[in-house]
């Protein structure tokens, strides 16, 4: 009897045990939860504000290359102006030279 006994006993504290382990077990499940829930939610509320940011730089980055296109523009148009000048000047310089030209022959043809 008394071995029977210590067998029941030892059964129904296996038993007490294995409920025990796996409340234990339920309980750091549910710390690890509750650990890594506030962690989770800074984590969601940082990768928010580095969306934001991005897109924001995104922003940015448009607005700078709509403004580089627009100097860019600006300075082919600066530079198309300044060819049409320089040529302009040219032909203008030539035909003084041609005046002064025909003013000296004009002057040497005449008599003193």
């Amino acid at each position: 009897e008394l071995w029977v006994s210590l067998e029941e006993h030892q059964d129904a504290l296996e038993l007490i045990m294995s409920k025990y382990r796996k409340q234990m077990l339920q309980l750091l499940e549910g710390r690890k939860r509750e650990d890594a829930e506030p962690v989770l939610k800074v984590h969601q509320a940082n990768s928010g504000e580095i969306e934001s940011q991005i897109d924001r730089i995104c922003e940015m980055g448009e607005v700078m290359r709509k403004a580089v296109q627009v100097d860019d523009e600006q300075f082919f148009k600066v530079q198309e102006k300044l060819a049409q000048l320089e040529l302009e000047n040219k032909e203008l310089r030539e035909l003084l030279s041609i005046s002064k030209e025909s003013f000296e022959v004009g002057r040497e043809d005449l008599p003193d």
